[in-house]
């Protein structure tokens, strides 16, 4: 009899490979990110179906800005029919979406449909599902510091009350449990700045296949590898 998994309460995604795969077919890299936000949809669906209770995918980093014009607005539209399509996905699924990153560079039509997405799917009790949208954790972390500096000028925190928890409390992922597994794609091997503070203790799966032809097959491997390594641990995780 085959050992039921452990599922990972929190999966956390770097998407990669979209552009290789498309090339690899003779066909445009926009047709590569194309076909990764339809397995984004695929993945959301199977992974709330295994019991993972959050997935958070990074889809567009503070890096990507200096990509091809013409991609980088491919891209953005893109996101704009991502927009309406997770919207409809959330209301079948009771999906709860929040977005991560630093939203003012983004057009005003985009940051208002993700202000849409995250107040029409606040309260549903599905899955936990993050987008990061010109992401960066080293901004990310930037920004917690500046609230706190702020907030330390007003007279409203005290140095020695700067603690692990007071800088979580002000990232965008607060609220959200640290990432038990993270999946990179397309045999990449580095975290490239997604996260930094939450994966402190995160175990990291790297798989050659790249985004658009990643299956739930491919997340139950990943999730069996997790397993092994639980298991090497007595099941206990610093901190």
């Amino acid at each position: 009899m085959e050992e039921e998994l452990k599922m990972p309460r929190h999966v956390a995604i770097i998407l990669d490979g979209n552009g290789r795969w498309a090339r690899a077919k003779g066909m445009p890299r926009n047709y590569g990110h194309v076909q990764g936000a339809k397995t984004v949809e695929v993945i959301c669906e199977e992974a709330y179906r295994m019991g993972i209770q959050y997935l958070t995918v990074y889809a567009f980093s503070t890096e990507n800005w200096s990509r091809p014009g013409d991609e980088v607005e491919a891209l953005m539209k893109l996101l704009r029919n991502y927009m309406k399509t997770c919207l409809k996905t959330a209301e079948k699924n009771r999906m709860c979406v929040r977005v991560l990153g630093e939203k003012s560079r983004l057009d005003e039509d985009i940051r208002t449909r993700i202000r849409e997405l995250e107040e029409a799917t606040k309260n549903n009790d599905g899955l936990h599902f993050q987008i990061a949208i010109n992401y960066g954790g080293r901004d990310e972390i930037v920004r917690a510091a500046r609230k706190l500096a702020e907030e330390a000028a007003a007279g409203m925190l005290k140095p020695e009350q700067i603690t692990e928890e007071a800088i979580s409390s002000r990232l965008d992922t607060c609220g959200i449990p640290e990432p038990d597994l993270l999946i990179r794609t397309c045999n990449e091997q580095r975290i490239s700045n997604f996260l930094l503070w939450q994966l402190a203790y995160t175990e990291f799966y790297f798989t050659p296949v790249p985004w658009p032809d990643f299956t739930k097959e491919e997340l139950i491997k990943a999730v069996e590898a997790y397993n092994h390594r639980e298991r090497k641990l007595g099941g206990l995780k610093p901190g």
